[in-house]
């Protein structure tokens, strides 16, 4: 049935979703119930749904719409190539001009050990890539023993089986039988739920001691690598001490552990440099991408190979039998090169280090004042604002009463996309927002966050 946005009412689209389609992370009945938000177009940093409400889109779609929507630059690069060559595959000793001079070009932008990438459709089969050959990498090395990744609590890897397995999330880990044999975790970098006792930099030598730890505990001659995120995004923007990065650098220098940065949230300017391992001064083996790689307009990913890992790969190892039937899709790597060209042409990366991302701290500092505010942290272009009931001792809200979901009801509700992480609220905007816009921002914020006060006040939470 060919159907439009122009033929069916709001009701109809939602009775044809709840029919059809299985959402992710969803509770389906639940969803059925309350029926979907539709979203039928955007531009810029706005999202237009069925009901003709206009909504700031705060998270960048799902952390990915660095450049904004509506950029005729990616979808003439995706016309140009589907008309050219629609799709091929990298296998049969075969490539493409648009997967090759990706490859280049991600060489150029990235830090100087990565001159490889291997392509996949996604962060988390970028992920499964780096479990593959992390351990790979280790037999060839006649190491096979040395198969144990370190990873996080409260880390998001990505939904696959090895993704979610080196994920932190209980919630994940609940359904399916997660984690995988050869996954360990270790506590997460939160300073204000873990190290409130000790300073911001004390806590990250301490947190970055956890990975000795763990290392000790699993046997150094075990452990392959350790995996993080800059910054780690789906747990609620959590952004680690200064402190921090640089001794878990230590620690994996110290007992020869390779160093996985996730980048998939991070990089391609997030952090006010290219990628978030720049920002926090690591040097990473491997480093996993994804989303911002062609601001989403189409499915990509992949994994940055450091040459510690290329060149064994590469001279000792053989065949790696290991692959998707999308690595290096020419259509998606053509935008992807439209969409970084773009990034280099605004010099969006300069504009968030420089100006925008020290605005956005400032504003959020203010946010500080607030009733409900206990803690607020910014990255970049990413932040976070965490609800508490009791700001001096930091005293939370009950679990049962969803105080960040309140809030964020009250953020759609006003014409804001704003994520509820628990009662972390955070944004993830798209980098060519405006300090005007980044104004409207705050502003749909502290409406929001007074709405939810005047909610605790009236039901007596406070």
């Amino acid at each position: 049935m060919n159907t439009t946005t122009r033929t069916r009412s709001t009701e109809e689209w939602q009775r044809a979703d709840a029919a059809h389609f299985l959402h992710p992370f969803t509770d389906f009945q639940s969803l059925a119930r309350k029926g979907s938000r539709i979203i039928t177009r955007a531009d810029g940093i706005y999202l237009h749904d069925s009901e003709r409400h206009k909504i700031l889109d705060a998270m960048s779609g799902l952390w990915c719409v660095n450049v904004g929507y509506g950029r005729h630059e990616l979808v003439d690069a995706a016309t140009r190539q589907l008309q050219e060559l629609p799709f091929y595959n990298a296998f049969f000793q075969t490539a493409t001009p648009p997967a090759i001079e990706l490859a280049e070009l991600l060489a150029e932008v990235t830090p100087p050990q990565f001159k490889h990438v291997f392509f996949s459709g996604s962060g988390s089969e970028g992920n499964d890539t780096v479990v593959r050959m992390v351990r790979r990498y280790w037999d060839l090395l006649g190491q096979p023993q040395r198969d144990v990744i370190i990873s996080r609590k409260n880390a998001y890897h990505g939904s696959t089986m090895a993704g979610a397995s080196l994920g932190g999330m209980g919630g994940m880990h609940a359904q399916g039988g997660l984690p995988i044999p050869g996954i360990v975790h270790m506590e997460q970098p939160y300073w204000h739920a873990l190290g409130r006792s000790m300073s911001r930099d004390e806590f990250g030598r301490v947190a970055a001691g956890w990975l000795e730890a763990k290392i000790l505990e699993v046997g150094a001659d075990k452990v392959a690598a350790f995996i993080g995120e800059p910054v780690q995004g789906a747990g609620g923007v959590i952004v680690p001490p200064e402190t921090y990065w640089p001794e878990i650098q230590r620690i994996c220098d110290k007992y020869g552990v390779l160093l996985v940065s996730d980048e998939v949230i991070c990089g391609f300017g997030r952090t006010g440099q290219w990628f978030g391992c720049e920002r926090f001064g690591t040097r990473p083996d491997l480093m996993t991408f994804a989303k911002g790689v062609t601001s989403g307009y189409i499915p990509l990913g992949g994994v940055m190979v450091g040459d510690r890992v290329a060149n064994v790969l590469i001279e000792r190892g053989g065949e790696f039998n290991h692959g998707y039937t999308y690595s290096g899709h020419p259509v998606a790597c053509a935008v992807a090169l439209a969409n970084i060209r773009l990034i280099q042409r605004e010099r969006l990366v300069e504009r968030v280090r420089d100006d925008t991302g020290p605005y956005l701290a400032e504003r959020f500092e203010a946010l500080k004042d607030h009733p409900l505010v206990g803690e607020v942290q910014t990255c970049g272009l990413m932040g976070a604002v965490l609800l508490v009931k009791d700001k001096d001792s930091g005293e939370p809200f009950p679990e049962a009463l969803e105080l960040g979901m309140v809030c964020r009801g009250h953020c759609f509700g006003n014409g804001l996309v704003m994520r509820a992480v628990g009662d972390r609220m955070i944004i993830a905007p798209p980098l060519v927002m405006t300090r005007a816009q980044l104004d409207e921002m705050m502003a749909l914020i502290r409406r929001a966050l007074d709405l939810t006060l005047a909610d605790a006040q009236r039901n007596g939470w406070l």
